[in-house]
């Protein structure tokens, strides 16, 4: 397999396996790669929710599908991984995009007590949760998405493809928005 195709495209199609605002079916299919404790992560989510608000305005519910991976990079952000956990967990009870919102909102604030408020707030199952993150139950899930990653070319979160194409353009609302409307024609 030859670099370039290594590192355009993704190799871990887009399944029902995934974390997923809208259908697969859509006509643009976004996949972020992203790190709870990364503030380029978290800077591209919330100019991600802004974009699919207003696709889903001009073209409706089904033109843009957004799908979460995670990418902690444990090495650079040690509560990152214990993040991600923490957002399989709540999505074992059903909240994994309130979880995803929160922990992007806090993100100097991923310490274990704080990620047990967070569940509390969402009205989670506390014991069910506790014992999710101690006995490290996600974390195949979490390495999963890693590991795909990795597959796909991505070394540093966010990472963002289009259409299973590497988005590599600037981190701009507007460019963004342009590459995600051409990957619909």
């Amino acid at each position: 397999m030859n670099d370039d195709c290594s590192h355009s495209s993704l190799l871990v199609p887009p399944s029902t396996q995934d974390w997923i605002q809208g259908v697969l079916s859509a006509k643009v299919v976004l996949v972020m790669y992203g790190d709870y404790q990364c503030s380029r992560s978290a800077d591209v989510y919330k100019m991600i929710k802004a974009i699919k608000r207003e696709l889903n305005t001009c073209f409706g519910e089904d033109y843009l599908c957004f799908i979460f991976r995670h990418f902690p990079q444990a090495q650079i952000h040690p509560h990152a991984q214990r993040a991600a956990q923490a957002a399989v967990a709540a999505a074992a009870q059903g909240q994994f995009w309130l979880m995803n919102d929160t922990l992007f909102a806090h993100q100097q604030r991923l310490e274990n007590g704080y990620l047990v408020e967070y569940a509390n707030d969402l009205g989670l199952d506390i014991p069910q949760f506790l014992k999710e993150l101690s006995k490290q139950v996600h974390v195949d899930r979490i390495n999963e998405d890693i590991e795909g990653g990795i597959q796909s070319g991505v070394t540093t979160a966010p990472a963002l493809f289009i259409n299973n194409i590497r988005y590599t353009g600037r981190w701009k609302m507007t460019e963004l928005m342009t590459a995600i409307v051409a990957a619909s024609h």
